[in-house]
């Protein structure tokens, strides 16, 4: 059965478009959890009466809303709520942190850990050298039972004692923390690319499906490089947000 949708007030005299007004009205009631993963909307047309505003008005809102992963239309259904986006702020945190503070249940599934020299560039990288040793880690990431990211960690085996059980328990940076180093400055890139067979199985996507890529590099609050991160996520089930201010 389609769900009605509450009752809307748009304030007409606002400077905010009456579509943008109703698609945050309807993605508050989605992240909230009033409208869970599968919930159905009735039609734009139905949808646009009830709130007493235009087909189109209520179409560019439904359309904004799938173009932000939130709904999904599907033939012979209609409009669905799909699960929403993990949306990471960009600043100095793990994402396991950023899950657990958003009660999405991180759960992590420790595909390789081993003590290697590093190859010149993770040396580079580190400010290490190539005859030290790092511990060279492969995570994957779940949000619930839905996996959301790859992610490969090259870390000084000088800086602490790492095990494959406190990786699976815990955040690396709950750990790093733990071990008495103070996480200070990150440098980061992110990027876009198309995943490979092998990323496209564990992520449960189809090969050649869209993925988001960060690289980052954090450093303590003595200058000193501490880890180096590359990591993938879905890029449909998961965003980036930044805040930007003028100078």
């Amino acid at each position: 059965m389609a769900e009605e949708v509450p009752q809307l007030v748009v304030d007409r005299s606002s400077p905010v478009p009456l579509y943008f007004q109703v698609a945050q009205h309807l993605e508050q009631l989605i992240e909230s959890g009033a409208y869970p993963p599968g919930t159905r909307l009735d039609n734009e047309i139905v949808l646009a009466d009830q709130l007493g505003l235009s087909r189109p008005t209520m179409r560019r809102a439904i359309e904004y809303l799938v173009d932000r992963g939130l709904l999904v239309r599907k033939r012979g259904v209609g409009t669905q709520v799909v699960q929403p986006k993990v949306r990471r702020p960009v600043e100095l945190s793990s994402l396991f942190d950023d899950l657990r503070a958003a009660g999405r249940a991180p759960r992590t599934e420790v595909l390789r850990f081993e003590v290697e020299h590093p190859s010149e560039v993770v040396a580079e990288t580190l400010g290490i050298g190539v005859d030290d040793e790092v511990y060279v880690i492969e995570r994957l990431r779940f949000t619930g039972d839905e996996p959301l990211s790859i992610m490969h960690n090259y870390i000084p085996t000088a800086l602490l004692r790492l095990s494959r059980e406190a990786l699976a328990e815990q955040g690396l940076y709950d750990i790093i923390r733990a071990a008495g180093v103070n996480l200070k400055i990150a440098t980061q890139s992110i990027g876009g690319r198309a995943a490979r067979a092998s990323e496209a199985r564990l992520l449960e996507e189809r090969p050649g499906a869209p993925l988001l890529t960060m690289n980052r590099v954090a450093y303590d609050d003595t200058g000193r490089a501490v880890e180096y991160g590359s990591h993938i996520y879905r890029a449909s089930r998961y965003t980036f947000e930044l805040t930007l201010t003028t100078g």
